[in-house]
């Protein structure tokens, strides 16, 4: 019997933690939520976002979920509570799961605005490893940027520069990528780095941390990249979003458009 899985963000970068999944699993139904009507959440304030996590458990509270996959690291960094009060399944999020594989003494995190201020990421590293040094650097721009249905490689190209610049001077030794979009552009940000730099895409530890829990039957073990029992919701921009998804993901899939009901 299939496990049934949420995974929800405010657009594509929930692709890095659906793709993270799907690479170790088979025996998964999964329901991805984009709110692409809001995006990008990384400039909302807490207010906001915690109104619109109350929205996306009322649309995942009938699909009857085994757990829910927090995609969006804003949505972790101001409400990761209410998901998990609201949904009563296991909530597994990006910032607690890779807190606990940092690795270095000096630690930088690429995120968004609301995250970094936050200081989630800085708390729960510290929680699990004392004496870390953080520096965290706001990326205003990249959701933005990588959510265009015709990426521009220059503009991409300039804002990793400006982003990472800060970090490198700090002389970091980790680069935590703390917005789910930011592993799609891991090319990019792989070659303005030192090879002894390490990144992390926290999809990975969050997934590792899912298989923990769920153990994955013989039967179930990964055969090949498939995203035949994924569905797709978001709640605007329909065709976009599906150029995207088979730009991103190379598949043709239904999309269903669905009103959260909110002015936020």
């Amino acid at each position: 019997m299939n496990l049934k899985v949420g995974i929800f963000d405010s657009g594509i970068g929930g692709f890095t933690i659906l793709n993270s999944l799907l690479k170790t699993r088979k025996d998964i139904e999964v329901f991805y939520l984009a709110d692409t009507k809001r995006i990008p959440f990384g400039g909302k304030n807490f207010v906001e976002i915690r109104l619109i996590a109350k929205e996306i458990c009322n649309f995942f509270v009938d699909k009857n979920l085994d757990a829910l996959l927090v995609a969006c690291n804003t949505t972790n960094a101001c409400a990761l509570d209410i998901m998990e009060n609201n949904l009563k399944v296991p909530c597994f999020d990006l910032i607690n799961s890779v807190s606990g594989i940092v690795d270095k003494q000096i630690i930088g995190v690429l995120a968004t605005q609301t995250t970094v201020r936050s200081s989630y990421y800085k708390n729960a590293i510290n929680s699990k490893k004392e004496n870390t040094i953080i520096f965290q650097q706001e990326c205003p721009e990249f959701v933005s940027e990588i959510e265009k249905e015709k990426l521009n490689l220059d503009k991409l190209n300039y804002l990793s520069d400006l982003y990472l610049r800060p970090l490198i001077n700090k002389n970091i030794e980790e680069l935590i990528l703390g917005c789910s979009h930011y592993p799609l552009i891991y090319d990019f940000l792989r070659k303005k780095l030192d090879s002894n730099i390490t990144i992390i895409d926290p999809s990975v530890a969050l997934i590792k941390k899912f298989n923990q829990f769920f153990d994955i039957p013989k039967t179930a073990c990964y055969e090949g990249l498939s995203y035949e029992n994924v569905e797709f919701f978001v709640t605007s921009k329909r065709d976009e979003f599906s150029s995207k998804v088979k730009f991103w993901l190379g598949i043709n899939k239904e999309i269903r458009l669905v009103n959260l009901r909110s002015n936020v």
